[in-house]
């Protein structure tokens, strides 16, 4: 598990690598694969145009970053709420970081906000002041969250905190993309990935960890079926 040194580096223009964490649908590596070589995610009709270095990231750990996540605003994509960071928090959110070069994290940002990737992002302020908000979107808030052997770790999330914005519930299709990373990155069982997504805000309330345990099951159902197809 990665640890976490919450001490700023001196400001720059910024690092060539950081750690890139991801806390939503990106802890899934198939789906990060599309911000980064470009492609239509199955399913969806929008085709992200990737980075400009489109190659797969040098490494991919899991990690636990402290403050919660939660649920909030609309997705066209996926009908129900997505997932924000909020590191005022007091708490821990399972993610992925993956270790990127700094225009690779620009690139995957601005996919994000649904802009072409073409410009680096200036990481002075974040280095020094541990967040900074870089345009007015819902993922263009940068936050520092610690250093793993030197390296940054970056992640984005929205301006406002949790308590700031009304809860939404995610559709069961984005549990289950949330889910599959999950298990990927930290290899939870699926009652405490059940657990895990039904205490955040938005989803608690609205799902069960009974309810999101049988869209686990419904996943590793089509799996096998999916593996015993191409035998």
């Amino acid at each position: 598990m990665a640890s976490l040194d919450r001490v700023a580096s001196p400001g720059r223009m910024g690092p060539e690598l950081v750690w890139y964490a991801s806390y939503g649908s990106n802890m899934r590596m198939t789906r990060l694969a599309y911000y980064l070589a470009g492609g239509s995610v199955p399913g969806s009709d929008h085709r992200h145009p990737g980075c400009r270095d489109p190659r797969p990231p040098r490494l991919a750990v899991p990690i636990m970053l402290p403050g919660a996540m939660y649920f909030a605003t609309e997705s066209l994509l996926w009908s129900g709420g997505v997932a924000f960071y909020d590191p005022t928090v007091e708490g821990q959110v399972a993610g992925r970081a993956y270790l990127l070069t700094a225009g690779q994290f620009a690139d995957v940002a601005a996919q994000e906000m649904h802009r072409a990737p073409q410009t680096d992002l200036d990481l002075a302020a974040v280095l020094r002041d541990g967040r900074a908000q870089v345009g007015p979107g819902r993922y263009e808030t940068l936050v520092l969250v610690g250093h793993r052997a030197d390296v940054p770790i970056l992640t984005f999330t929205a301006p406002w905190r949790r308590a700031d914005v009304p809860p939404t519930k995610p559709s069961a299709g984005y549990l289950s993309m949330l889910a599959v990373g999950l298990r990927e990155a930290h290899d939870w069982s699926s009652a405490r990935i059940a657990a895990y997504l039904a205490s955040c805000s938005g989803a608690a309330g609205h799902w069960t960890p009974e309810e999101i345990e049988r869209l686990l099951a419904v996943d590793d159902a089509d799996a096998d079926a999916d593996a015993l197809s191409a035998t």
